[in-house]
């Protein structure tokens, strides 16, 4: 029996044909008058005297730009799979790997404390072998409060932990499951048990009193330090604890808390997952390990078990650098005003790349392989001063990267209990270890750009090695999205400016990657490199015809000229493209419309800033920043997002800029139908008439802020005012320099 079931696949994969026939026919179709409408733009040149020359340039650039972005694109919607798993297959607990598992806070103020230990508490209590897990969180404020909230967490979770195990519950966050915020309680079996709801009380008094030592100590504690040493402490370390009169054990926790000093370059969230590395490998040295953001709690105890199936599968398993879960979010309301889900990257984009050489390394929730991080395997006759060159000069790190090797405390004792070992964990999490090494460049987490999740898997994927992506029925992992329009924005911009980074690096995916991973796999990367380019042709979408339009010139053809069907064409294809991957995605034309609004948002508000940065940093006017996304919103905040209703509430370096472009929209819609009333040229402007009404009614939210709302959400009157005097001055010196 037990041949037989080894014998048999630990997952099942397959193309979802019916999706990919679609996609590709639209593409094909979409090409064919993407082709005409290049021919008609180089066959106008001809007419270049009787054209407007820089207005009808710098669209025909817009364009040329839109296709080449489009055409990265389409590997996309080549080939997506849909997976299936069967842990029952695995081998017996006994023989299954060790996994690590990486949380990482920087903040107090902007990660809440509690939260971060539901994080952690739900983490050890995966549905795995404790003595085969292992919990590091990496505290980069160096917060005497995390430390502290963590040892409390650690005693909660010897009765928390026994307690998911012994009744199978489904949702191990303590929260959630404590709170009833979440119906994914396993199979319900529990409650059949007489024992059940007595446990049950006693688990929420001593969730109660955890709540309450926490509140007091986040009275008294410090916060945080920019400035502090190294501080390891293992808070547990496997051993049995008894629990009435039974025995248990819960999962090896250990805090780490690296260096950070001002003088010293910290290489941000990659830099830390870097310490957790090294101080990992020299403890429990697990081979595989799971990376979670704090705030990204364990959902789906099964998750780690799911991931198993992929990295124990022999055909698979050699090349397999990663299992990449999706990220799903348990504060996002149906109407999700602000695409906080992330939906075309979760349900579209990667099912697509998982048909190619795998999906995009995403930050949190995945399972990777040790030996993918540290870039080549190990061999028995590694030259030693090689190794060091690379790794560092730490013997017990060294010793480490042999697939044989195992911790065993000095003299029987535990790990908690030996100096030695924690002063080598502290001399790896210090400042000056990664001198003269090879770590975060050709080693670890790489710290070419602030998305180290991107650069880190594009590297890997350039190396040879694969992933999957794996979407169970209950997701593995809930995180908190960015619900608010200002810390919405901010991320996008995080996002996008590390993005171009590697984009007009040496490492440009088109340029390095073609030649390194297959041709489709470097287009999907391409696209999110140049994705923020977007910014040009939607800013100059959104200005040149409107003030072509006040000018009464007229940059597309005439709604007679058979011409005129292409443009048509193309904009109704694209807009039903999206359409149609929403919808295949069992989403509503509602998630359609919130998409394209916040695309349009995004590329005009957002990028130009990414560029901007990218910018500044090439020619040294600026250092990396890592701005972190706060994750403590009030109230109100919370109500308007509910509502539907668009929060502009600490957003000023983005808003001057859309109710800039919304005035110019407006005073060209109003202006250029007055013209054409009384000109009689409808069938020369309707065009730019129909693209500004379009650019506003997509943008009616922020309409409202400037006009209608007088709640403390609306766009302020400083703001609007400003937005008022750039548009006149833009439209007077814009009219000078095109006309």
């Amino acid at each position: 029996m037990e041949e037989m079931k080894n014998s048999l696949p630990l997952h099942e994969w397959k193309v979802q044909q019916f999706h990919a026939t679609i996609y590709k026919l639209h593409n094909l179709f979409h090409a064919i008058a993407l082709l005409a409408l290049l021919y008609y733009r180089v066959s106008s040149l001809f007419l270049f005297g009787e054209l407007p020359t820089l207005p009808w340039a710098l669209i025909f650039a817009s364009e040329l730009l839109l296709c080449f972005i489009w055409l990265l694109r389409l590997p996309f919607r080549w080939c997506p799979v849909y997976r299936t798993v069967f842990p029952e297959r695995l081998p017996r607990d006994d023989e299954l790997p060790a996994v690590d598992v990486f949380i990482c806070t920087a903040d107090p103020n902007k990660e809440p404390t509690f939260d971060v230990m539901n994080t952690v508490v739900s983490a050890m209590s995966l549905d795995y072998p404790p003595e085969k897990l292992s919990v590091y969180l990496s505290d980069d404020a160096g917060s005497p409060l995390t430390l502290y909230a963590l040892r409390e967490a650690a005693s909660f979770a010897g009765s928390w932990v026994p307690f998911c195990r012994k009744y199978k519950i489904g949702t191990v966050c303590p929260d959630a499951f404590l709170s009833g915020s979440s119906s994914a309680h396993g199979d319900g079996s529990y409650l059949r048990s007489m024992d059940f709801s007595p446990e049950l009380e006693k688990i929420k008094l001593k969730y109660q009193l955890l709540k309450e030592r926490f509140q007091r100590a986040k009275e008294n504690c410090e916060i945080g330090r920019h400035d502090h040493p190294p501080l390891i402490e293992v808070i547990s370390d496997n051993r049995i604890i008894a629990i009435g009169d039974e025995q248990a054990k819960i999962p090896l926790l250990t805090y780490v808390s690296r260096e950070k000093r001002s003088t010293h370059p910290h290489n941000f969230k990659a830099g830390a997952l870097n310490v957790l590395l090294r101080v990992s490998g020299i403890i429990s040295n697990a081979p595989y390990i799971l990376v979670l953001d704090c705030d990204m709690n364990c959902n789906n105890p099964s998750s780690v078990r799911q991931a198993m199936c992929f990295h124990l599968d022999p055909k698979l398993s050699p090349s397999l650098g990663f299992v990449q879960f999706p990220q799903a979010f348990y504060n996002v309301c149906n109407n999700d005003i602000y695409d906080g889900r992330l939906r075309r990257a979760f349900k579209t984009m990667w099912p697509c790349l998982d048909g190619l050489q795998g999906p995009i390394l995403s930050g949190t929730g995945f399972y990777i392989k040790r030996q993918a991080l540290y870039g080549i395997p190990m061999q028995e006759d590694d030259d030693l001063f090689q190794l060091r060159s690379s790794f560092g000069n730490s013997n017990k790190l060294i010793a480490s990267l042999n697939k044989s090797y195992h911790l065993n405390p000095i003299n029987g004792g535990t790990i908690s209990s030996s100096k030695e070992l924690i002063q080598e964990a502290q001399l790896l999490a210090s400042c000056s270890y990664e001198k003269d090494t090879q770590w975060g460049e050709q080693r670890g987490f790489l710290y070419h750009s602030i998305v180290e999740d991107y650069f880190s898997g594009f590297i890997m994927h350039s190396r040879g090695w694969k992933s999957v992506y794996y979407e169970p029925s209950s997701p593995a992992f809930l995180g908190s999205a960015t619900i608010t329009f200002n810390e919405s924005m901010i991320q996008n911009l995080r996002w996008n400016s590390g993005l171009l980074e590697v984009g007009l690096s040496r490492f440009c995916p088109i340029i390095y990657g073609v030649s390194r991973m297959s041709i489709p796999q470097a287009m999907c990367y391409g696209y999110f490199a140049f994705q923020p380019l977007y910014s040009f042709p939607l800013l100059c979408y959104a200005t040149i015809p409107q003030l072509c339009l006040l000018a009464g010139i007229s940059l597309y053809p005439k709604v007679s000229n058979p011409w005129f069907i292409i443009f048509a064409i193309i904009y109704i294809s694209s807009l039903s493209q999206h359409m149609l991957e929403v919808l295949l995605c069992g989403d509503s034309l509602r998630t359609w419309w919130n998409e394209q609004r916040n695309w349009m948002i995004k590329s005009v508000a957002c990028y130009p800033f990414s560029c901007l940065d990218v910018f500044m940093k090439k020619i040294g006017i600026r250092e990396a920043n890592f701005i972190l996304t706060s994750k403590v919103i009030d109230e109100e905040q919370i109500e308007q997002y509910k509502k539907g209703i668009f929060h502009f509430k600490g957003s000023k370096l983005f808003l001057v800029i859309l109710a800039t472009l919304v005035t110019i929209n407006m005073v060209s819609l109003g202006g250029g139908l007055a013209r054409v009333i009384s000109e009689a040229s409808y069938d020369d402007m309707f065009g730019q008439v129909f693209l500004s009404f379009a650019i506003l009614t997509f943008n009616y939210p922020i309409i409202e802020g400037m006009i209608f709302r007088k709640d403390n959400g609306r766009i302020s009157t400083s703001i609007s005012i400003i937005s008022v005097i750039v548009s006149i001055i833009f439209l007077s010196f814009g009219s000078f320099i095109f006309f």
